[in-house]
């Protein structure tokens, strides 16, 4: 099984569409450096930052799902397999994205631009550019070669365990640098595990719109199953650092949710938590629904969109002016869509001619 899973993959490396997407993707990126970093834009880069963090949540949950598998087993992953593998793949695409934001800290994350609005001893020793672009390398480096590796079905146990304890490891400091970070005054010792765990869902959520509609019923209500413990943790997580920072009632910690508080904000917050959390898992929990493809594909169409609102409320609110932000992001997302859509058709393309 292990060989029939790795030819088509390696095939679709080389097709035209997987250099198309990477195409898209040198363009998009180079193009929002360029006008956001050399141009009067810093609005493009940090936009780019909101589109990243909600497309780059599938790959990456992918990668972590196919660890979990390669060690848990189950009908899931078998019947998940057909989207997680090209999505874990795409990790080192994943990485690429990332570059604008590297080389443009100064325009996204305050702390960059002016090192007195952190701690000395935190700015030296943690939150300085060169630390942090060391980390952000050895996370996505590492999470290529594991996304790769398990995306054509090479890994081992042993590789699955080592791969989750790394990603554990450095999830919890990329997820603070990356999206925290851009208030660096707020602290909230959950985020990193939220991040991790919305990301599993977003991967779900993909292959409950995509994979579901040859599996049986045993499968399917497995991975409504993981939808279910997936989005209890996200929503958990969320509410129980409001309840911390509500009850502690420290300042940086209340400015951080008064941002988000305001009317338009609150509605997006609420349209999400309806459309993200409250219907999906109403949904959820009828045994019908798990093991109804249709059914499935509606949940993680709504999941998906959750994602997106999800990431808007924590990240655009950080940002001056917002608009401009939030419609860069839609553009930045609704790009790296193609792209990913692109390499997914390479894929595709190369196992009808593995097939013939």
């Amino acid at each position: 099984m292990t060989a029939v899973l790795r030819r088509p993959a390696l095939r679709a490396i080389w097709t035209p569409r997987i250099a198309a997407a990477l195409v898209v993707i040198l363009l998009a990126s180079g193009l929002v450096l360029a006008a956001g970093r050399l141009g009067p834009y810093p609005s493009l880069l940090q936009g780019w930052l909101l589109g990243f963090a909600i497309w780059s949540c599938a790959p990456i949950g992918s990668m972590t799902l196919l660890l979990i598998h390669r060690l848990t087993g189950g009908r899931w992953g078998f019947a998940a397999g057909p989207v997680l593998r090209p999505l874990a793949v795409m990790v080192p695409i994943v990485a690429i994205t990332f570059i604008p934001v590297l080389a443009g800290l100064t325009d996204i994350y305050p702390w960059a631009a002016d090192a007195s609005q952190i701690k000395p001893d935190i700015a030296r020793w943690y939150l300085g550019q060169p630390w942090f672009v060391l980390r952000a390398v050895i996370a996505l480096i590492g999470w290529s070669v594991l996304g790769v590796t398990f995306g054509l079905g090479l890994g081992g146990r042993l590789l699955a365990a080592l791969g989750l304890a790394f990603f554990g490891l450095t999830i919890s400091m990329v997820a603070v640098d990356w999206f925290l970070s851009v208030e660096p005054h707020y602290v909230s010792t959950a985020f990193a595990s939220m991040i991790a765990i919305q990301q599993l869902l977003a991967a779900l959520a993909v292959v409950a719109v995509l994979a579901t509609s040859n599996v049986d019923g045993k499968a399917l209500s497995d991975i409504g199953s993981l939808l279910i413990a997936t989005l209890l943790g996200v929503v958990y997580l969320e509410y129980m650092t409001y309840v911390v920072a509500w009850y502690g009632d420290l300042p940086h910690k209340a400015e951080w949710f008064l941002r988000r508080s305001t009317d338009v904000w609150t509605n997006i917050l609420l349209v999400a938590f309806v459309t993200g959390a409250v219907l999906p898992l109403a949904m959820l929990l009828l045994e019908d629904v798990r093991r109804s493809p249709a059914g499935l594909r509606v949940v993680g169409l709504l999941l998906c969109f959750g994602t997106v609102t999800h990431f808007a409320w924590l990240l655009v609110p950080a940002f001056s002016p917002q608009a401009p932000v939030a419609l860069t992001a839609l553009g930045a997302l609704l790009t790296l869509m193609v792209a990913s859509v692109l390499f997914g058709q390479g894929i595709a393309s190369a196992e009808v001619c593995h097939a013939e």
